[in-house]
């Protein structure tokens, strides 16, 4: 008979993503946890804690109408999807792994995450981020809080990081399929003068010269998903979007792109939310809405949103896959 360690799983897989508020009564809370991150705001805990609440207090009705309109953000729900699907795939590969999640900045955080993990007996822990491109406000925060609590919460227990999958052929393929899909929806009379929009999520421009590789890894994906797509991709630009406050963020905004594309004579844009896997408020609200009504009235005809790969059987493949490969890494 096996013992209760012999029994243990070695390995649990943790699925790294920011979360979102479910309800609008989550908004104000949400934006004061992601506020108080020094990866997000970079400022002594004695100004950053009352700058995160004081913003919070004001942008949270705005916010909150927004995540209204879309009936609350349902990035918690996909990504437990996304956990289920990426077990039962490493199951079938003959890698059968717990999947667990732990968001940044709501419920389940890393901490009650680490509880679990730790129940479950594991003895190692892969770190599987659902940001494609590597930078410190995302997978460097949700990475250094998950290592800072593993010592107390999980001793003994041996990490791996997943840092970036950028580039990985099987998330670019189902990128490109889910482009593909999308180009098939630009009315034929206006191909010819179809524009592609990769918008990823903006970033301080003071991140970047600080050595944040996220532009550049951004570009690797977006070049890799053109050159999948051939001759079947227009024209194409990088863009960000969801910029707050005052500082220099990348160029160009995805606003700017937009306004830039119809003085081009561009007729229809089709937009790829390149940097997320799960759809939310920027996709659902931020492109679906405020950036389609900025397209109509700058008279483009044509408006297609990408969805994200949320729970894709092909984006499941890729992260199984991804997986694997840092298990046989291993020694």
């Amino acid at each position: 008979m096996d013992t209760p360690e012999a029994a243990a799983p070695p390995t649990v897989v943790l699925l790294l993503q920011m979360g979102g508020p479910a309800t609008v009564a989550d908004v104000r809370p949400f934006l004061r946890s992601l506020l108080s991150d020094p990866a997000i705001l970079a400022a002594p805990a004695f100004v950053r804690i009352p700058l995160a609440r004081l913003i919070a207090w004001k942008r949270a009705p705005h916010v909150a109408l927004q995540y209204h309109a879309i009936g609350g953000s349902p990035i918690g729900t996909t990504t437990a999807r996304q956990a289920a699907a990426l077990e039962a795939a490493l199951a079938s590969a003959g890698r059968p792994m717990p999947v667990r999640v732990a968001m940044r900045y709501v419920e389940p955080r890393a901490a009650t995450a680490l509880k679990d993990v730790a129940a479950l007996g594991a003895r190692r822990l892969v770190l599987l981020p659902l940001y494609p491109q590597h930078s410190r406000t995302t997978t460097g925060s949700s990475v250094d809080e998950v290592r800072s609590l593993v010592p107390r919460l999980c001793p003994g227990v041996d990490v791996v990081e997943i840092p970036d999958w950028a580039d990985h052929a099987g998330y670019i393929q189902a990128l490109a399929a889910t482009v593909a899909r999308a180009l098939d929806d630009v009315p034929t009379a206006l191909r010819d003068r179809t524009r592609l929009l990769f918008s990823a999520h903006g970033l301080p421009v003071r991140y970047v010269a600080a050595g944040d590789r996220y532009p550049d890894r951004i570009a690797a994906t977006v070049s890799a998903v053109l050159a999948r797509l051939g001759d079947a991709a227009p024209p194409a630009t990088t863009c960000y979007q969801s910029r707050v406050g005052p500082v220099k963020w990348l160029v160009p905004s995805t606003e700017t792109a937009i306004r830039e594309a119809a003085a081009d004579g561009v007729k229809a844009l089709v937009v790829v939310p390149v940097a997320f896997v799960s759809d939310h408020l920027e996709t659902l609200y931020e492109i679906e809405v405020t950036y389609r009504d900025l397209a109509r009235r700058a008279g483009i005809e044509a408006f297609v949103r990408v969805p994200a790969l949320n729970d894709d059987v092909l984006l499941t493949r890729a992260l199984a896959d991804i997986v694997a490969q840092a298990m046989d890494r291993q020694p």
